[in-house]
């Protein structure tokens, strides 16, 4: 009987990895292959939504969110594909704008808006509906021709506001002090292990950038809907988000109500569609596997490599910017001759100091190769995302990105108490000299211990700074004056020096396309964004792992994930604070 029931478990076991195998290898099969090419009929709609998470490129699925049928995060560099193909595609002849609450930084939406707007340029109309606009789906909207809402529904338009997280008080609590050491008044990213608040410096900083922001914001959305910039910021200071929605119709804010069924008719007519027959959309997905032509995409000659660099700087982390996995590709791609130019496509706040001069080095055995070097900035390209921009030849940032934030910052927390007071543990040592077994997490840094990994700050700031120097060609004091780990925004950006244009990703390749003659080119994305077996298998057990500390931890989940990051961070870091905007 032991021996059956055995026998049936294991049974039932193999079944389950079975089924599990089967399931994932259909994904992969499915993203490695994609689905039979969709026709694309004349009078077709391009759809696009604003739905769930907007990343640069989306490489691993996450298998529970498909099983759940939630929505799966969307490539930036798919929708502007997409929406720049379409420009001379005489078979789409609008899109609409499907706006359902996606979660984006706010230079990806003025790409995405930027890219909107070049499409109108060629005569096309571009209609949007929502049931409700978050204030970031309305600011990308309002470049439509026309814009629906549901009759219930409601648009949100407040002007911005920057909520930073702060951990002092809960690190107090569990007996735990983090030691710092930095370079840099506006260094910001510190405050949240040492303060409950916003230093004065962060705050004066964070108000400009968020002020110049805010006026770019609102004056794009006036111009487009036709209102005075005053009479929009009087609407974000009254609460618009409760204002009865046939209201807006008169204030400007949308151009008329419709249920969803009544826009599915609206559509029926833009197309000139039966009534009988379904509505010709098009998803960004189906049109680019319909094959549809994005420009220089299947030019040949010259080709220039996008290496898209996003997510924080580590020097061996599996995910983000990883320097042991980055810098062998920077050196790849220099060797390569078959490669006449590189855009670095940077979306980070920094991280490790020591992996961004890795990266830096790659970039300059690249640049050695008489290969033309351009970077465009994402959302983010500050602290240790600006050091590995800082030696391009030329640089572009969209003027709603956050850069600079020049500065470096060692951290090493010390558990003493909590290990001590709160569990009951004690630690001993014997050592052999005056460090052996400092600084260490067990006690506080001695007065030399602190004095040293100052001196290692202050070399790391030098070397930083000189690297900016050198890459913008001036001086090191020029750039300590705008350094000190402040951060700005793009706008300002250009106008002290940080960056070269202001401009998309696309502009960035044309503009190296033609300031170095190639007349024909081929553009290439690295790394490989196609998920293998392997990776969605080991993403899978990630996600089994994440899903269940969740449930586990609940509230706590949260604190229990910042605690792990610092655990992971290198001793020196070039990170500018997390920027949480409302």
């Amino acid at each position: 009987m032991l021996g059956s029931l055995t026998a049936i478990w294991i049974s039932i076991m193999l079944l389950m990895v079975l089924i599990m195998t089967f399931a994932i290898g259909s994904v992969v099969s499915t993203l490695s292959s994609g689905s039979t090419p969709v026709k694309i009929s004349d009078n077709s709609i391009l759809t696009i939504e604003l739905n769930g998470n907007i990343e640069e490129r989306v490489v691993t699925p996450d298998i529970y969110d498909m099983i759940n049928e939630r929505p799966q995060p969307t490539a930036l560099e798919n929708i502007l594909n997409a929406i720049k193909a379409a420009e001379d595609d005489e078979s789409i002849i609008g899109i609409y704008l499907q706006c359902k609450g996606a979660a984006a930084g706010l230079a990806t939406r003025e790409a995405i808006r930027d890219a909107l707007a070049a499409f109108k340029e060629r005569g096309k109309w571009i209609v949007a509906y929502g049931d409700s606009y978050t204030q970031g789906d309305y600011y990308v909207a309002s470049v439509a021709d026309e814009i629906y809402l549901n009759p219930v529904g409601a648009v949100e338009l407040k002007g911005l506001a920057s909520g930073i997280p702060f951990f002092k008080g809960f690190l107090d609590k569990a007996g735990i002090e983090m030691q710092v050491i930095k370079v840099g008044t506006f260094k910001s990213a510190v405050e949240p292990y040492i303060m409950t608040g916003m230093s004065e410096a962060n705050r004066l900083q964070t108000s400009v950038f968020l002020d110049n922001m805010w006026k770019r914001m609102a004056d794009e959305i006036a111009s487009s809907r036709g209102i005075k910039v005053d009479s929009l910021n009087i609407l974000a200071d009254s609460m618009l988000v409760m204002t009865p929605a046939e209201n807006l119709v008169d204030l400007k804010v949308v151009d008329g109500l419709k249920y969803t069924n009544e826009m599915s008719d609206y559509l029926k007519k833009q197309s000139l569609t039966n009534a009988k027959k379904s509505i010709p959309l098009v998803s960004v997905g189906d049109y680019l596997g319909s094959g549809a032509k994005v420009p220089h995409e299947k030019s040949e000659k010259k080709k220039i490599a996008v290496y898209y660099a996003a997510g924080d700087i580590t020097e061996s982390e599996k995910g983000g910017i990883a320097s042991d996995r980055v810098v062998p590709d920077i050196i790849k791609l220099a060797e390569d001759d078959d490669i006449d130019g590189l855009v670095l496509r940077v979306n980070s706040g920094g991280g490790s100091a020591f992996a961004s001069e890795q990266i830096w080095h790659a970039l300059e055995v690249l640049k050695s190769k008489d290969k033309p070097f351009y970077v465009s900035m994402g959302d983010y390209a500050a602290s240790g995302g600006y050091y590995i921009s800082c030696g391009a030849d030329k640089i572009y940032a969209q003027p709603l990105t956050l850069t600079g934030s020049i500065g470096i910052f060692g951290m090493i927390p010390c558990v003493k108490e909590l290990l001590n007071n709160k569990l009951g543990i004690n630690f001993d040592f014997v050592s052999t000299n005056a460090n052996s077994s400092g600084p260490n997490i067990m006690e506080p840094m001695t007065p030399f211990q602190r004095q040293r990994l100052q001196q290692e700050v202050d070399r790391g700031y030098e070397l930083f700074t000189s690297r900016c120097a050198e890459g913008r060609g001036i001086s090191q004091d020029s750039i300590k004056a705008i350094a000190e780990g402040r951060v700005w925004d793009g706008m300002t950006a250009k106008k002290i020096g940080l960056v070269d244009e202001l401009g998309s990703l696309e502009d960035a390749i044309a503009d190296l396309a033609d300031e170095n003659g190639f007349t024909k080119y081929q553009v290439i994305s690295y790394p490989d964004a196609k998920a293998s077996f392997w990776d969605v298998i080991l993403e899978f057990n990630t996600q089994m792992r994440v899903n269940s500390l969740k449930k586990e931890l609940g509230i706590w989940y949260p604190a229990y994930e910042e605690m792990k990051r610092l655990d992971r961070l290198s001793p020196v870091q070039a990170r500018m604070e997390t920027v949480l905007f409302e």
